[in-house]
């Protein structure tokens, strides 16, 4: 059965009690940043490729005010120790570990010249955690456009991205690609952010069709991005460019990665053949889904999560599990295509169905992948949903 997505309204009401539950302070702003999926184009933000993915409908909000001193007090649903950060020093790297992808945010404003006052803040998140759903992406972005609020200014959306993607690489040390941080502060309802990584530019890709659903299961499986896989598959990336001899991925070809399959060695051209592969294909899905050409958008999500599956390397047991039984459901049963979604290692998939097959589709996901596993997955469906915002009291 799909879960219901919590109401942002609800949150927004959750988080201003949680506050003053927590913290004794009463809510005079409240900023909320999305989570995300990627439709098509994995692992090759970071590589100057194409990706499409879109902010889902689930949430990270952040309530708060300002204190009148010179100290942060941040506190999490999740977490029962409150942060506590001196807003008179540069930030860096402290405890708890939760608060370093605060502190990055914070920093990066400092970087710009801005004067944090104190405040106080209660987080509160519909977005799974581990879910590969860029949980953390929005986070950041949450508390950069909190802090928007704070100061009375408004960064540049892809100033503010970049901010934050800056923050994860610091602070986090995840190497990622813009891509995570781009969707939840750029996503609008009803479209894709279709973004070119090599010149930093999204476009917006409609997707008003109300005959179509995403439905996103989350294995429960989580992963841990910082631990080297990640790392370790960009590395692979930039040692396949560096022995091809070219600029950008965007300038290597098939017939490339081919020619010098020998020089790449195992298993970098494999990484190299995927980079390659999932660039052509996220031009060529964008394309399919703006002529609604289903029967040619499913294949290229099918060779993607292959592809991610074979020559990358990031899949598991049971993302392939899901994918397996959405690919059997077929067209006829109303899926249109399947495939992993996120940095990998466990995490979600993402599946495009017809909307009114979703709740059928995710009964016979839930109940197969649990009959496999013996784990409950968590089920729910999106549609394109708002970026990264300033929510009206």
């Amino acid at each position: 059965m799909l879960q219901i997505n919590p109401d942002l309204t609800d949150l927004v009401s959750d988080a201003a009690s949680g506050l003053f539950t927590r913290l004794q302070s009463k809510a005079t702003i409240t900023a909320a940043a999305p989570g995300r999926v990627n439709l098509i184009g994995e692992h090759i933000d970071y590589c100057d490729g194409f990706v499409m993915p879109f902010a889902i409908d689930r949430y990270i909000v952040i309530a708060g005010c300002a204190n009148g001193g010179t100290q942060a007090r941040i506190a999490d649903q999740t977490f029962p120790d409150t942060a506590q950060l001196d807003l008179t020093q540069l930030q860096e790297e402290g405890v708890p570990k939760w608060s370093n992808y605060l502190r990055g945010v914070i920093r990066g404003f400092q970087d710009r010249g801005h004067h944090i006052p104190g405040f106080d803040a209660f987080i509160l998140s519909s977005v799974p955690g581990g879910a590969g759903l860029s949980s953390s992406a929005a986070l950041e972005c949450a508390m950069a456009t909190f802090l928007e609020g704070l100061l009375d200014t408004r960064l540049e959306t892809r100033e503010k991205a970049l901010l934050c993607q800056k923050a994860e690489h610091d602070f986090a040390h995840v190497p990622c690609g813009i891509m995570d941080q781009f969707a939840s502060a750029f996503g609008k309802a009803n479209r894709l952010v279709l973004i070119d990584c090599k010149s930093g530019e999204p476009e917006l890709v409609p997707f008003d069709n109300p005959d179509l659903t995403v439905v996103i299961s989350n294995t429960m499986v989580h992963h841990e991005l910082s631990d080297g896989g990640y790392a370790a598959r960009r590395k692979h990336t930039e040692d396949g460019l560096a022995i091809l001899g070219k600029a950008s991925w965007r300038d290597v070809t098939s017939a490339d990665v081919q020619a010098h399959w020998a020089a790449l060695g195992d298993p970098v051209n494999r990484r190299s053949r995927h980079v390659v592969g999932e660039i052509s294909r996220t031009i060529a899905a964008a394309a399919a889904l703006a002529r609604n050409d289903f029967e040619t958008l499913g294949p290229l999500m099918a060779a993607s999560h292959d592809s991610l599956r074979d020559d990358f390397e990031v899949s598991c047991k049971e993302l392939d599990i899901m994918v397996e039984i959405a690919r059997k459901i077929g067209r006829n049963g109303g899926v249109i295509g399947t495939r992993m979604t996120g940095g990998g290692f466990g995490g979600s998939t993402v599946t495009l169905c017809e909307s009114r097959k979703a709740s059928e589709i995710a009964v016979t996901l839930a109940g197969e992948y649990e009959k496999a596993t013996g784990i409950r997955p968590q089920i729910f469906a999106s549609r394109p949903s708002q970026g990264a915002h300033l929510v009206k009291s």
